[in-house]
């Protein structure tokens, strides 16, 4: 098929564009970007895109995929879908499944899954009603640190990189900073992405909202931000002693920006970033008690969201990771503090950053764009094209004021934690190209 998207607002954070073109598409392929293009085959579908957003293809860090052992709450199928519907061309599952992805057996299958959907996609007209035209994402898989990603035991490092794993992370706190350390050395010559939650989980410890006024005002455990800070210190340190990239994830405080701007400044081999409800909300949503606002980390207090966005804006916070976590309603209806916490995101973290940070300006449409693309691909050492003629065409079509209502039927994940179900969206993701 031959398109041609007239009139489309570009952002590429590649080029630093963000300017209207028209862009001709041909066989997976961009063929041609001008201010206008007449020069057309006869057949050349036409769109008029006049308000609508062309940008790179969306890339997830991390998100927990139910599949397999969790089918009821989410499987690789409908997982792939939301993130399509959501803008993303490219996702990584983190390895906490079950069984956990510690072996290449289970890393093989999964791909193995994933290119049998493609196939029986091709087969059967689904008809989603988010995203008709476009196709499932690329699929990253992360393996785990340690067996069974119980912190004790390394796995197979090497065997594991020769599977294919994007990367390594366990997805959970590693407190054995003698395991931590000989991870770091073990991985060095692999040359793979490593990601590491810090968090101390003793001084965590019952807690489930941040330590604050609104902790007290609710009655509910408090987490100290020390629980995240004094980690991310000892993290540092040891990247410091050691030289191995690391990527810290789930960035939730104020202090821990502070911590990785100097870092960086310093010239440590690091990257960071926070998840999109961390920048959208802060403790005094959890007035409702909502038991989809039960994260892990925590919502920080007002300054914290203050500082994350500031360190998005600065790049210090390199990327915005979704951390979509599925759960199934039975799981989540508990009194918060019992809930496990998590709520889900693919679908949604689009339409409500552009409509609470670019459109407030709190964030311009190419910062959000770079860290929600083209720098979680480089946290994983991968690269995304420019919006440039002969490139491959790995693109997201959106509409900032499209409105849709958030609902079963307008959602492809299986299951509904979010704490803005039922209420009404603007802005959508129309296609997307992969």
């Amino acid at each position: 098929m031959i398109e041609l998207l007239q009139k489309v607002r570009v952002i590429d954070p590649v080029s630093q564009i963000d300017e209207l073109f028209d862009v001709l598409i041909a066989d997976g392929y961009i063929q041609a970007v001008a201010s206008h293009i007449s020069d057309i085959h006869s057949d050349t579908k036409i769109r008029d895109c006049q308000g609508l957003v062309l940008g790179p293809g969306l890339v997830d860090l991390y998100s927990h995929s139910g599949e397999p052992g969790f089918e009821e709450r989410e499987t690789l199928l409908s997982f792939l879908q939301a993130a399509a519907a959501g803008g993303f061309t490219r996702v990584s599952i983190l390895p906490d499944t079950s069984p956990v992805i510690d072996n290449t057996a289970l890393v093989a299958q999964l791909h193995q899954k994933r290119r049998k959907e493609i196939k029986e996609r091709e087969k059967i007209n689904l008809a989603p009603p988010a995203t008709p035209a476009s196709p499932l994402p690329l699929l990253h898989i992360w393996g785990a640190i340690t067996l069974d990603v119980a912190g004790k035991q390394m796995t197979e490092l090497a065997d594991l990189a020769a599977a294919g794993v994007v990367g390594f992370t366990d997805g959970k706190p590693l407190e054995n900073l003698a395991l931590v350390r000989r991870v770091l050395e073990y991985l060095q010559p692999l040359g793979k992405p490593v990601a590491f939650w810090p968090s101390d989980r003793q001084l965590a410890a019952n807690g489930v909202m941040r330590e604050g006024p609104d902790a007290l005002r609710f009655g509910l455990p408090p987490i100290p931000a020390s629980a995240e800070t004094t980690a991310i210190a000892a993290m540092l340190e040891l990247v410091a002693a050691i030289g191995t990239p690391v990527h810290i994830m789930r960035v939730s405080t104020a202090r821990s920006v502070e911590l990785i701007a100097s870092a960086k400044a310093a010239g440590l081999p690091i990257t960071a970033s926070t998840t999109w409800m961390h920048l959208l909300l802060d403790t005094k949503a959890v007035k409702s008690y909502h038991t989809s606002l039960h994260l892990d980390p925590p919502l920080g207090n007002p300054r914290d969201v203050v500082a994350l966005r500031a360190g998005v804006r600065a790049g210090v916070i390199d990327a915005i990771a979704i951390d979509h976590t599925p759960y199934s309603y039975e799981e989540k209806v508990q009194a918060f503090a019992e809930a496990p916490a998590g709520a889900i995101g693919l679908e949604l973290a689009l339409p409500l950053l552009w409509q609470y940070l670019v459109e407030t300006k709190e964030l311009t449409a190419l910062e959000l764009w770079r860290a929600l693309s083209t720098s979680p691909a480089e946290c994983l050492g991968q690269k995304v094209s420019a919006i440039l003629p002969h490139q491959l065409a790995e693109l997201t079509l959106f509409d900032p004021q499209q409105s849709w209502k958030v609902e079963r039927k307008s959602l492809y994940t299986l299951s509904q934690n979010t704490p803005w179900l039922g209420q009404q969206l603007k802005g959508h993701v129309l296609q997307t190209w992969c």
